[in-house]
This record gives C-alpha cells, sequence and structure tokens, in this order.
C-alpha cells in the first residue's frame, strides 16, 4: 500500500436498494478529484448493514470502475474469521490491491487472539494481498497493539500498513517505534491526520477519509503536500478542512422530560446528511442509523456554511462535477426537510 488519500467510500442506498447508478457517479468524482485509492464495503459504507450479496456486488462494482484508475481497498473484516476468509477470498478474484481488516467487534478478542485467530489466518493464505488492519477501539471494544502489528509485519510481507483510528498520538508512536521507518501508518481520523504525518516520531503517511467523499481535492491535496515536506501549504488546507472534519461525529446536549440526555451522530450519519443537503448521491443511511437531531443539523450546517464562505475552493470541485449551487443548498431549508427530528 502507498501514501495518499483514500476515500472510504459512503454506500449510496435508494429505498431498500443500493443506488448503483449514484455510486458509478461518486466514484467517478473521486476519480476526476485525484484521489489515490477508494475503500469499497467499509464500516463508513455501512458495511454491518448489507446483504452478503450486496457486499460482493459493491466490491466487484468498484474494483471494475477503479481498476487501472486509482488503487482498489475492499473491506472484508468483520467478527468472524471464516466469513473474514470468504469476503477476502472474492475479493482476490476481483483484482484488488488491499484488504482492510476491522478488529473483531462485539466479541472482543484480546490482541493475540487478533493477530493469531484473525489476521494471521487472513495474511497466510492470500499472501498476495496486502492486508491493512484497521484498529478502532472506540467502535469495536477490542485493539491489536502496537507489538502485535510489528509480529505480524515481521512475519509476513504483505502487512506493510496500518489504518490507526485509535485518537491515541503515544499509541501511533509506539507503532512506529515497533514496526520500523519503512511501515505505512495511514490516518483512520480525518481531523488528526494533519498531527499524525507531522509528528516525527510518528511519520504517517496519508489518511483513509471519511471528508473526502464531498472534498476528495482539498483532503488529497493536504496529504501531498505533507508528503512533499510543504507543512505551511498544507496547514492552509488543514485549517479550511477543520470545520468538516469535526463532522465526522456530533456530539449535542439534548433536552428531554427526563433531564439532559447526550447524543452522538457517528459516521457516516453527518457526512451522509451533508452530501444528501447538497445533492451528491448518499441517500439515507440504513437502520439502526436514523437522523440527525435538529440541533446536529443546526450544527452541520454552521460548520458547512463557515467552509462556504471562508473556502468556497473546498466545495468547488463538487459544485462542479454534480452541477449545484452550493450557497442555495446550504441556506434554503426546501433541501434539508425531513433530514432531522422533529422531537428528541
Amino acid at each position: 500500500m502507498q501514501a495518499g488519500c483514500f476515500t472510504a467510500l459512503i454506500t449510496p442506498f435508494a429505498g431498500d436498494g443500493i443506488d448503483y447508478d449514484g455510486l458509478s457517479r461518486i466514484v467517478d468524482f473521486q476519480i476526476a478529484s485525484g484521489i489515490t485509492g477508494i475503500l469499497a464495503v467499509g464500516t463508513t459504507g455501512e458495511s454491518p448493514t448489507l446483504s452478503w450479496d450486496e457486499h460482493i456486488t459493491l466490491i466487484d462494482t468498484i474494483a471494475e470502475k477503479t481498476r487501472q484508475k486509482c488503487a482498489c481497498i475492499a473491506g472484508t473484516g468483520s467478527n468472524n474469521t471464516a466469513e473474514t476468509l470468504s469476503a477476502t477470498a472474492h475479493a482476490a478474484k476481483t483484482g484488488i490491491e488491499a484488504v482492510l481488516l476491522v478488529d473483531p467487534y462485539y466479541n472482543g478478542p484480546s490482541s493475540i487472539e487478533i493477530r493469531k485467530e484473525y489476521m494471521e489466518p487472513v495474511a497466510a493464505q492470500f499472501p498476495d494481498i496486502q492486508i491493512i488492519p484497521y484498529v478502532i477501539p472506540g467502535r469495536t471494544g477490542a485493539q491489536l497493539l502496537p507489538a502485535d502489528i510489528a509480529i505480524l509485519a515481521a512475519t509476513y510481507p504483505n502487512v506493510k500498513s496500518v489504518k490507526e483510528a485509535t485518537g491515541s498520538l503515544d499509541n501511533m508512536r509506539a507503532t512506529r517505534q515497533c514496526c520500523g521507518p519503512d511501515f505505512i501508518l495511514l490516518s483512520g481520523d480525518d481531523g488528526l491526520t494533519f498531527d499524525m504525518m507531522t509528528d516525527p516520531e510518528i511519520k504517517g503517511s496519508g489518511v483513509i477519509s471519511v471528508i473526502s467523499n464531498i472534498a476528495p481535492k482539498a483532503v488529497t491535496d493536504m496529504v501531498t503536500l505533507l508528503n512533499q515536506g510543504d507543512t505551511a501549504g498544507a496547514e492552509k488546507l488543514k485549517n479550511a478542512l477543520d470545520p468538516l472534519f469535526n463532522l465526522v461525529s456530533i456530539k449535542t446536549t439534548e433536552s428531554t422530560s427526563y433531564g439532559d440526555v447526550v447524543c452522538k451522530a457517528r459516521n457516516p450519519l453527518p457526512i451522509k446528511t451533508l452530501m444528501q443537503i447538497l445533492e451528491l448521491p448518499a441517500g439515507a443511511c440504513r437502520r439502526p442509523l436514523g437522523r440527525l437531531t435538529k440541533n446536529g443539523l443546526d450544527q452541520l450546517l454552521t460548520a458547512a456554511r463557515t467552509v462556504q464562505a471562508k473556502s468556497p475552493e473546498i466545495f468547488r470541485p463538487a459544485a462542479e462535477f454534480f452541477n449545484i449551487d452550493i450557497d442555495e443548498r446550504l441556506n434554503n431549508e426546501k433541501y434539508w426537510k425531513g433530514l432531522h427530528y422533529e422531537a428528541y
């Protein structure tokens, strides 16, 4: 896996099915924007709610669309090693370059179990495909530790990188120390990408991004500038993108008749809501994900309007590709009617 910016692609839904025409347009937009690669059916693509047929058809479709245009990673991880082996076997037939294996969620194996009973069987059975561990303990309740990542990398030549979403720069530094200078650390948190790539003890190489669904050129340019050593130029883009980076999850306090409650709208709900407002192919999320609260929607609109007012170049590629008026869609409530809960 090379350095760069990879989009963790959303899955556009239409009713109970998948909007394949919309998917094709999204992929074309990503490629036209110079993205390094696309992750098909990762958790941002709502993989837990996809049927098996949908899962493999999406991988087939995106692999074909990206062939000889950009890299393609398939999300084949789960909390069931047999299922992961089966999904990876199918992905291998499409000619994809890599698979992303999220730490097994809910059943919560220890780090040595993740390595021996999950990562190693896949790495051993598919030596010609790059295996990318995806470490995100906040959503899985499990964590492949830096030492075990290093053991994997030392044992299997096809383990050369990790998607790091622990939120801990110290953990990233430990991974770099354990895995050595040539191992590739990809950020799994848009908002930490700049810090991860500029920290001399981490030396991140890029990002698997959520926000690049809507601003692929800007995020790709930021990563490219960082890899070229242009920190000042990258920081300008980072500052312009920050309001969007903060939308990967939206946290609000809501009032109820039983007292205040904290509501956290998690990825991909905020980004898909913004895409719907801007008329980019996205569709709604599948249950159990639903809608934002009114406070959450207000927070999202404020962030998007800030970006449009201060840095209109961020949304310009989407505006031109999809022929949309960003200002109109961010300031006319008819475009977000029905996209939030009316009451808590």
